[in-house]
């Protein structure tokens, strides 16, 4: 069983809200960042991203100085009333729309022990610097600046509840610069956020969607404050983190595609023949990229040329819930053996790059910095919580989810 629980939450002003309210940086256009950052005073990346504003080197001592610009930010946006606190604790609904679809959730604190104690699973790896600079970050704002995106297997009773809650007019309600609406619905009623809290303890698991490191990086925060408070109950604000819980049936997994450098000293012809091991090799004639469409189907992207590259049999198990994912076949069977991109979260001769962004960004890294690109069918949700179920991970990068969760609209502080 993991729990939520309703917490006071620090908040831009209606007014500003569509100012203050931003994309993780990964997910804007340089253009659009340098645009944000001459153009608007209020924005948040001023505490998620303060190097944005800064020339400092992001070395140990920078990384402090930064954590600290961020601390002085958001006190700042304080200070001058940009953002307020709740008076009482409560429940929120987080309604996005982009075009024809919705989805709503849940905002809420989650447990740390939950966390460990695996009720909250996870399907990645995360990286011990990384979780600690964002601990850093956590530390010197003394809050939850970012938000972790988690999935809850769907219950009939929460939506009706939801339901409930949303009959009257929202507090927050904004469209942002890449169309979507905003809706923001704060409950206050106890009954309500007794029957939410109620409902969600009937579901065995959470399962995080986005936020790997920001959840380990909470959990670290929480045990160095325990240590320091070895009088703590339980109850403080450390032992919980901001969270927007989304049930699985109204989700959706986008394709994360990868970008490769070079052809580990291949020639075309040498490269050709050696994928052609494992993967039937077929000329994509038409005047497109090649999206596919179903699974162990993969794009590829070389010399002008796109291929369909289809997976052998013997290259994946169907019964077995990471060795039937594409991303491992493409891995598996062809990144490491032929290219030598043995881990793809340390080398640096892969990138990444967000189906969302489209097949044409493939292209255009491939024309400018890189030589070879595929696009890959997206995993299921319930392949990654089937993943997740099993104590397995799935490879990075692996996921993406749209549209993407704005910080600065909800902030959990632990004072």
């Amino acid at each position: 069983m993991a729990v939520i629980r309703p917490f006071k939450r620090l908040k831009p002003r209606v007014d500003v809200a569509d100012k203050v309210a931003i994309l993780p940086v990964d997910s804007m256009e340089k253009q659009k960042i340098k645009e944000m950052i001459n153009s608007n005073e209020n924005c948040f990346l001023k505490i998620t991203n303060p190097e944005l504003y800064r020339d400092i080197k992001l070395d140990e001592p920078g990384k402090r100085i930064l954590n600290k610009c961020s601390q002085e930010s958001l006190n700042k946006m304080i200070d001058n009333g940009i953002l307020v606190k709740d008076e009482t604790p409560m429940l929120f609904v987080y309604k996005q729309i982009i075009g024809e679809r919705e989805l709503i959730g849940i905002v809420g604190c989650t447990s740390v022990d939950d966390y460990v104690n695996n009720y909250i699973k996870k399907h990645e790896f995360t990286r011990s610097e990384k979780e600690r600079d964002i601990g850093f970050h956590i530390d010197y704002c003394n809050a939850n600046t970012g938000t972790i995106f988690l999935i809850y297997r769907w219950q009939e009773e929460i939506e009706n509840i939801i339901n409930e809650c949303t009959k009257k007019a929202p507090e927050y309600n904004f469209t942002t610069e890449d169309d979507v609406i905003h809706l923001v619905w704060a409950i206050s009623d106890e009954n309500k956020i007794n029957q939410l809290c109620k409902a969600f303890e009937k579901i065995d698991n959470f399962y995080i969607a986005d936020g790997h490191h920001r959840t380990a990086a909470a959990a670290r925060v929480c045990m160095n404050k325990r240590k320091e408070n070895p009088n703590y109950t339980g109850e403080e604000e450390f032992n919980y983190f901001l969270s927007v819980l989304f049930p699985d049936k109204d989700l959706s997994i986008i394709d994360y595609n990868r970008v490769v450098k070079d052809l580990n000293n291949l020639s075309k012809e040498e490269f050709l023949a050696k994928i052609s091991e494992n993967f039937k090799v077929e000329k994509y004639e038409q005047d497109k990229p090649f999206k596919p469409d179903y699974s162990h189907t993969i794009g590829m992207f070389l010399d002008g040329q796109w291929y369909k590259l289809t997976a052998s049999d013997c290259t994946y198990d169907e019964n077995h819930p990471v060795d039937c994912l594409d991303v491992v076949v493409l891995q598996k069977f062809l990144l490491d053996p032929i290219l030598g991109i043995k881990d793809p979260r340390t080398d640096e001769r892969i990138d990444f790059v967000a189906g969302v962004l489209g097949l044409k960004e493939l292209e255009r890294r491939v024309n400018s910095d890189m030589t070879v690109a595929f696009s890959i069918y997206p995993c299921s949700v319930k392949e990654l919580m089937d993943v997740a179920d099993i104590g397995e991970v799935m490879p990075p990068k692996s996921t993406w989810f749209e549209p993407k969760l704005r910080s600065g609209l909800f902030i959990h502080s632990f004072e």
